[in-house]
């Protein structure tokens, strides 16, 4: 069950202003980007590259995701360490809002996202 239409809008609206400010600038964007995909109730961000070895190609690397818990009424923040599976985020795995959200992926103090 995906989010509802309402509460749609607002999360394109924070990741749209996320992309507007944290996005590199348009002419890095061929060498490295940043995008988000909304699958069911989890929004997930991505770094977008060339593939190194198909360069005219391009590869999407999950960063974070976070995933709204209707019946708790907040949402958990996830990682992926190099297991390539999803861990919930221990300094800040529950939120109220995407702001936190947005926050916490900017921020990064352990290193989990940006390296």
């Amino acid at each position: 069950m995906g989010l509802d239409a309402l509460f749609m809008t607002e999360v394109i609206e924070v990741m749209e202003n996320f992309l507007a400010k944290d996005r590199p600038p348009k002419e890095m964007r061929d060498e490295l980007d940043i995008t988000y995909e909304i699958e069911g109730q989890s929004i997930f961000v991505f770094e977008v590259r060339p593939r190194w070895n198909q360069p005219d190609k391009y590869q999407k690397t999950p960063i974070i995701r976070t995933t709204w818990q209707k019946s708790k009424k907040r949402w958990k923040i996830y990682w992926m360490p190099s297991d390539l599976r999803w861990h919930g985020y221990e300094p800040k795995m529950y939120i109220k809002n995407l702001n936190e959200f947005i926050d916490v992926l900017r921020k990064d103090e352990h290193g989990a996202f940006w390296g």
